[in-house]
């Protein structure tokens, strides 16, 4: 990483790029991201000059998990790159890993724009994408286009979800989705792990899985298909503890390896906006106002079940110092998508650059070394 180049691109991401593009309709934005970058990720030039001037190494980042190697801790959060177009590209600008999708067992156009509005003095974007995917048939074989060695030292998780259609709105059918979609990806290959997005709101039949009941009838169906790779679960945030908890010890008792904190922020009565707000627009809310609730229910889950699971804490991440928090709070794996569109690419750099100073600033040889030090809770006591 050539730190001057990344903040002299910081200042004209800021300054030049990120006004022009934010005048913009976010969901044209999003498309021409996927498509040019899509293309400019063939260039094996252009990769090169992004892996050169962006992304930042350290051997104080690098760990191994699950039987991967992960080069940083940092990695892209499902609901960018849904259809796996640009991992060449991620993975060039510095992420540790990518998690795409989610990707469902149908197709589904998604719900009527606009499916991002923008809420730049919060820190936030409104997503209303209700689950858009190409379908699992057509973004498997996408993924398996990719030579196996792109991820050798860049994990590619695969956020499963049940298909957003009348077909699959009941408990019932929507676990038969999931359980097409896990053998789709098992027999075909293509994913290095999984994420089970049970939380996705704005989709025919609400969100069937977050009661302890359908969870459990859910895991066990998968439990049936006996996946070796790792398996998480993507959370609400927008649960108390003890109902969290409960989703927690469903998991605890099922072939789940890891925990992701969580999803998008949904209670608008809590949401604190620094701007005007037309509460006709539909959807839930990204960034900042998901900062709170997740740290909080990520430190209460680690200071529980942190020897049962692995945890990426996700929401509201912008800088260094927020996923130095996540990961102080017990978080391994710390995700990013607002702070991404905000900041610019360079940001991935400039976090993992971050992180190196802070762990030699309170004396950590190793990012592992910080993994929950500052989380008050210890099985289920203060410390």
């Amino acid at each position: 990483m050539l730190y001057p180049i990344s903040k002299c691109s910081s200042v004209l991401y800021g300054h030049v790029a990120k006004p022009i593009l934010f005048k913009l309709k976010a969901d044209s934005v999003h498309e021409y991201m996927i498509k040019s970058g899509s293309l400019l990720q063939r260039c094996r030039l252009f990769r090169g000059l992004m892996s050169g001037t962006l992304a930042y190494r350290s051997e104080k980042l690098s760990f191994e998990k699950f039987g991967y190697v992960y080069k940083n801790p940092l990695g892209l959060s499902a609901g960018l790159d849904k259809d796996v177009k640009i991992v060449r590209l991620l993975k060039s600008i510095g992420f540790g890993f990518a998690e795409c999708g989610s990707v469902t067992y149908g197709s589904y156009e998604g719900n009527p724009q606009p499916w991002y509005t923008r809420l730049p003095k919060s820190r936030s974007i409104v997503v209303n994408s209700g689950l858009r995917s190409e379908g699992a048939e057509k973004v498997n074989a996408r993924a398996l286009e990719y030579p196996s060695s792109l991820f050798a030292d860049f994990p590619l998780n695969i956020s499963i979800a049940k298909t957003n259609s009348s077909s699959a709105n009941t408990c019932e059918l929507g676990i038969l989705d999931y359980v097409a979609s896990f053998k789709l990806w098992e027999e075909r290959g293509g994913a290095s792990l999984y994420t089970i997005n049970i939380s996705c709101p704005n989709t025919f039949g609400g969100e069937p899985f977050t009661d302890p009941e359908s969870l459990e009838q859910l895991l066990t169906a998968v439990d049936e298909l006996d996946v070796k790779k790792p398996i998480f679960i993507k959370m609400p945030i927008d649960k108390t503890w003890d109902d969290a908890r409960k989703l927690l010890e469903i998991c605890a008792r099922h072939n789940v390896q890891g925990i992701t904190l969580g999803n998008l922020f949904k209670d608008r009565s809590k949401v604190q906006l620094q701007e005007p707000f037309d509460q006709n627009i539909k959807g839930n809310f990204s960034g900042k106002p998901c900062w709170d609730a997740s740290n909080e229910l990520l430190e209460r889950a680690y200071g529980d079940f942190g020897d049962r699971f692995v945890f990426s804490g996700v929401g509201g991440v912008f800088s260094a110092e927020d996923a130095y928090v996540k990961i102080k709070l017990g978080a391994t794996f710390v995700q990013i998508i607002t702070g991404l569109i905000f900041e610019g690419p360079m940001i991935v750099g400039q976090i993992n650059r971050g992180l190196v100073k802070l762990l030699e600033a309170d004396g950590y040889a190793h990012i592992s070394e910080a993994v929950g030090v500052n989380n008050k809770y210890v099985k289920g006591r203060k410390k």
